[in-house]
């Protein structure tokens, strides 16, 4: 299965918005009891969550997961800081380009794959807002066109 493939249950679709995604990282995610019950559930948020490596190991931060319902005492804190489970070379990787001016790590989306959770981590560097206009007027002026392409296939 080629990364990035799975069932999504949490996509974060402001990251494209202010972020130009380079490169991804497909990471698996050590969770706490109720958790994968949760994940599956459907019940995640990566609004204003990122990614840091620390000491050698990537943490994931301010992702939330609420707490599952059946869970009674057994249950998690939502906002919990999660590691991410990367190959040693990956984060050593990782390191040096995140020490680059304007590198952020970026959680995109949250999948199950063959029943294991999955978080979809991408290499971006942040957009100014001139970058954020000029990707709207583009992506405006693509659906004009598919629009005006649509009424012409009409007439015919």
């Amino acid at each position: 299965m080629p990364k990035g493939t799975g069932k999504v249950v949490a996509q974060n679709k402001k990251a494209n918005h202010d972020y130009a995604i380079e490169e991804t990282y497909e990471t698996g995610i050590v969770l706490q009891g109720t958790e994968i019950k949760a994940i599956r559930a459907g019940r995640v948020n990566l609004k204003d969550s990122f990614a840091r490596v620390q000491q050698g190991e990537v943490f994931l931060h301010n992702m939330h997961i609420s707490p599952y319902e059946q869970g009674n005492r057994y249950n998690h804190e939502p906002l919990r800081t999660r590691k991410l489970l990367l190959h040693k070379k990956e984060i050593s990787k990782l390191i040096g380009l995140t020490k680059e001016e304007g590198y952020a790590l970026v959680p995109l989306k949250v999948y199950l794959k063959n029943g294991f959770a999955k978080v979809l981590i991408g290499l971006g560097k942040g957009k100014r807002k001139y970058d954020k206009r000029e990707d709207l007027k583009k992506k405006e002026a693509k659906r004009e066109v598919e629009r005006a392409f649509r009424e012409r296939q009409k007439d015919y």
